[in-house]
């Protein structure tokens, strides 16, 4: 998908914080770090003015117009989300789905694409304080309450606030590659990459000893990052870090919310993404350079998480 203008979608009452997300990642230019920006807009029905949550308004803004040629239409929560937004902001929605163009939701923002009709049968996610009311709303939809974030065939959604982050260096890492979206999320202070899949936690107090930004498994991480062409084992990392093994597991799963080998074959993979975008080395090359131990093993994990071939992804991506 060759995305080259990304517009916001507004019916009333917006988040601040999502669509300062939006804006970030996608209305900031970021040429100077070497990435190529997009057309931009902000968009409300006939450009009226759009309230926020924290008590300030939004004037200035784009018509749907604007929206209705872009190819990507984000849409961050707006209240009330237990009624459909006005009909001309689902008839945007519906018709940048039907033309091919990219639809995301950030948290509630994911109710609007249920008015408009573009979840049924399609997996997605939503944020785990409005799980019931969205179940009974759009029955239809394949919910997983666990996931951060879901995207399915250019559908995507968020959990919260904080997942539209990670939705969004999602997308840039599909539109620009790894290596834009890992850039962006530095400036950002953001993590890299936090797999869709990941849990939200609910529920889910951290223990006392392992906070987000624990230490010890930030540095293990780092150690990791440097290293990613050769093999580890949970004892191996534990014992690195002073910790006994089950401990460092605890924290681990604390501070990053999965488990070392699922992070682990993730950063392989964004690492061979990086790489396949890169163009020099073969699939054989790039296996050994990530750890793998064959270019079949990185072949079949590659298919299995990132749903293609890594000569498909390289053809794809040099192709846009």
């Amino acid at each position: 998908m060759d995305v080259q203008r990304v517009a916001v979608v507004l019916a009333d009452r917006v988040s601040p914080f999502e669509l300062g997300v939006a804006c970030e990642v996608f209305g900031t230019d970021r040429s100077a770090d070497g990435i190529e920006g997009w057309e931009f807009g902000v968009c409300s029905p006939r450009g009226s003015e759009v309230d926020t949550w924290s008590g300030f308004g939004l004037s200035g803004l784009s018509g749907l117009d604007f929206a209705a040629s872009a190819d990507l239409l984000i849409v961050p929560t707006c209240e009330p989300r237990t009624v459909a937004p006005p009909e001309p902001v689902l008839d945007v929605l519906r018709d940048a789905h039907e033309r091919g163009a990219w639809v995301a939701g950030f948290c509630a923002g994911v109710f609007s694409l249920g008015y408009a009709g573009l979840l049924d049968g399609r997996r997605c996610t939503v944020h785990w304080v409005y799980e019931q009311d969205f179940r009974r709303l759009f029955p239809k939809a394949r919910v997983d309450p666990q996931a951060l974030y879901a995207d399915d065939d250019g559908v995507s959604t968020s959990a919260g606030t904080v997942a539209a982050v990670d939705l969004c260096l999602h997308l840039v890492r599909r539109l620009r590659g790894v290596a834009a979206a890992t850039t962006l999320a530095r400036r950002m202070v953001a993590a890299p990459h936090r797999a869709g899949g990941q849990a939200q936690f609910v529920e889910a107090p951290l223990p006392a000893t392992a906070a987000p930004d624990d230490a010890v498994v930030a540095e293990a991480l780092e150690w990791v990052e440097r290293r990613l062409d050769r093999p580890f084992t949970v004892a191996e990392l534990a014992r690195r870090s002073g910790l006994g093994e089950r401990t460092f597991l605890r924290r681990f799963s604390a501070a990053t919310g999965t488990t070392p080998h699922r992070w682990l074959t993730e950063r392989r993979l964004d690492r061979a993404q990086a790489l396949l975008e890169e163009g020099g080395l073969s699939v054989e090359d790039i296996a050994t350079a990530c750890g793998y131990a064959s270019a079949a093993a990185l072949r079949h994990q590659f298919t299995r998480l990132r749903a293609t071939t890594p000569s498909a992804y390289r053809a794809a991506f040099q192709g846009s």
